[in-house]
């Protein structure tokens, strides 16, 4: 007989699993459009930041687009922090002192810490936040000052497209869990605010820039204060940035798990406002964020639950169930494409941001970064 305990158990896991990417999705394609409301404002002046460190590889390639996007804005102000870079990446900025501000900070002291610098010197309407490693398209500025017409907007998240899809199985999992990112953003845009930005390309008024501390996740922070101050954060479809997957499982790994314990930090700090927000935005970041830093925790739960059924029906079923399951890994973890190597590195990803999770739990958390070595 079937306990209904563990069938509930097995039930709800499934669908907190799904629920990100499968229900929530549905329920924001049913909600009515919250539309824009331009004037006919000009568009506003802009500061366009971002912080560095051991960035030279990427550094030619950044500074050529840099240099692309002031031709065809002259009046765009480019600050750049460098974070202690060892490898000669200030001395590259520093070299284009005719394009972009240099800002040296002491030593390794976080990008928060170096984004709040960079913003403090900054005197333009708009910032825009980018990554050292990430490009943006020729139009970009253009499409994402524009949505300011609307004085309702006070921040404008841009689309986000991975370079270097097929070059491992971790690559092609990483684009495809971005794309779904993507597509809930664009819900969540269209319906109202979306819940939080990352750093490789968005923007919010100057005057919205909030405090905070050098350990909290600063695109999570600063973006939430849009909501917190009561205007709206949208997404523009066609602001884009490109950025270069990270392909190898270690190095994603890593990365999960220092993202996911500065979130689970920054969401602790930010908790008192964040219970202030309008119950639509609340559930948006419980679906979007919440739930799935627990996925990993869902995943366990169902596995044990499945596998305690399954004993219970017979063992022999449970046997073979198990010997799959460790076939399937086995196999995963050996290769670097295909199915079951994509499916090894959904369970990677879901074990880094419960290990991050767990860890910010513990009040252990970081403020510092390095890059990807195989981006």
């Amino acid at each position: 007989m079937i306990d209904p305990w563990l069938a509930a158990i097995l039930l709800v896991s499934l669908i907190a699993v799904l629920w990100p990417f499968a229900f929530y999705p549905l329920i924001l394609r049913a909600l009515p459009t919250r539309p824009e409301r331009p004037t006919a404002a000009p568009p506003p002046s802009a500061s366009l930041i971002f912080c560095a460190y051991n960035e030279a590889a990427a550094m030619p390639e950044k500074l050529a687009n840099l240099a692309m996007l002031k031709q065809r804005h002259p009046a765009l102000d480019i600050l750049a922090f460098d974070d202690g870079s060892s490898d000669g990446t200030a001395g590259l900025i520093a070299a284009a002192g005719n394009l972009l501000t240099l800002v040296k900070g002491p030593g390794r002291s976080g990008k928060a810490h170096g984004m709040k610098q960079l913003a403090a010197q900054a005197r333009s309407d708009v910032l825009i936040f980018t990554d050292a490693n990430v490009l943006l398209d020729p139009d970009a500025v253009d499409n994402l000052l524009t949505r300011y017409a609307d004085p309702e907007v006070g921040g404008v998240l841009g689309s986000l497209h991975y370079v270097g899809e097929g070059e491992t199985a971790t690559a092609a999992v990483g684009s495809l869990y971005w794309r779904i990112e993507e597509k809930l953003k664009d819900e969540e845009s269209r319906t109202g605010n979306v819940l939080g930005a990352d750093g490789s390309i968005f923007s919010i008024r100057r005057s919205l820039y909030p405090t905070f501390p050098d350990d909290v996740l600063d695109d999570l922070t600063v973006s939430m204060a849009v909501i917190f101050a009561g205007k709206r954060l949208i997404k523009a479809k066609d602001v884009i940035a490109r950025e270069r997957l990270v392909t190898g499982r270690t190095d994603e790994y890593r990365r999960k798990v220092r993202i996911a314990a500065r979130a689970w930090h920054t969401h602790r700090h930010l908790r008192p406002q964040l219970r202030a927000m309008a119950a639509l935005d609340r559930f948006k970041y419980a679906s979007r964020k919440i739930i799935r830093w627990f996925g990993g925790l869902f995943i366990l739960t169902g596995a044990i639950a499945a596998g305690t059924l399954a004993m219970r029906i017979s063992p022999m079923f449970y046997m073979v169930g198990a010997l799959g399951v460790a076939l399937v890994i086995w196999l995963g973890v050996r290769m670097k494409s295909g199915p079951f190597a994509a499916i090894v590195d959904v369970l990677i990803a879901y074990a880094a941001t419960m290990q991050g999770v767990f860890r910010a739990m513990t009040g252990r958390t970081v403020t510092t970064w390095n890059p990807a070595k195989s981006r």
